[in-house]
């Protein structure tokens, strides 16, 4: 009878232990599902994983004397009240030249609206040859009311393309942009061809 107290005490204490473990690993995991998101764009943007263009300050000094085409693909997220579009819709470019092409955004509301842009590229293996120099998609855009812009966006694509068995023989690139309204968590950019955009 004597040990019955020491028993209970002991079977709290495991109890205690066991919910305070418990309660650390749904702390932890939650810690990981709001840092999943901003790690795997890192990753994706440092290997071009899925498509995502590389950054760079600069394009490289050597230019090849082989062109590739460049498509651009525009799509807006139904919450966003925007019309938005390539310029051109297709340039060719030389490898490891650099170009620059423009997007027109409007605001179609009667107020002002903030939008932010993801992207990818198709091929996704093409990704961690295409390159960003400058772009829109770098921070959120704010349209006034009926206002519109053009958007620059300086890009090459990098010689080594040529030097990988899986890439060198792409002829064509699709760059891909959906704006979403800012503060709305973005996915990766819609497959090209399901395209909403005004030009």
């Amino acid at each position: 009878m004597s040990n019955a107290p020491q028993q209970r005490d002991k079977q709290q204490r495991r109890h205690g232990t066991v919910a305070l473990a418990l309660v650390g690993l749904v702390a932890a995991m939650t810690g990981l599902a709001f840092a999943s998101v901003p790690l795997y764009r890192m990753f994706c943007q440092a290997t071009g994983y899925g498509g995502v263009p590389q950054r760079a300050e600069r394009a490289p000094d050597e230019i090849l004397d082989r062109t590739i085409r460049v498509r651009f693909d525009a799509n807006v997220d139904h919450a966003l009240p925007w019309s938005f579009g390539p310029v051109e819709r297709v340039v060719e470019v030389k490898i490891g030249e650099t170009a620059l092409v423009f997007f027109k955004a409007s605001n179609t509301s009667n107020a002002p609206v903030t939008g932010t842009a993801v992207f990818n590229v198709v091929p996704e293996l093409a990704g961690r040859y295409f390159t960003k120099i400058e772009c829109f998609c770098f921070k959120e855009q704010t349209l006034a009311a009926g206002a519109s812009i053009e958007m620059p966006v300086t890009f090459f694509v990098d010689s080594k393309i040529v030097e990988d068995e899986d890439t060198k023989n792409i002829a064509e690139i699709t760059l891909s942009y959906t704006f979403y309204r800012a503060g709305k968590e973005p996915g990766i950019a819609t497959v090209p061809g399901n395209d909403k955009s005004g030009s």
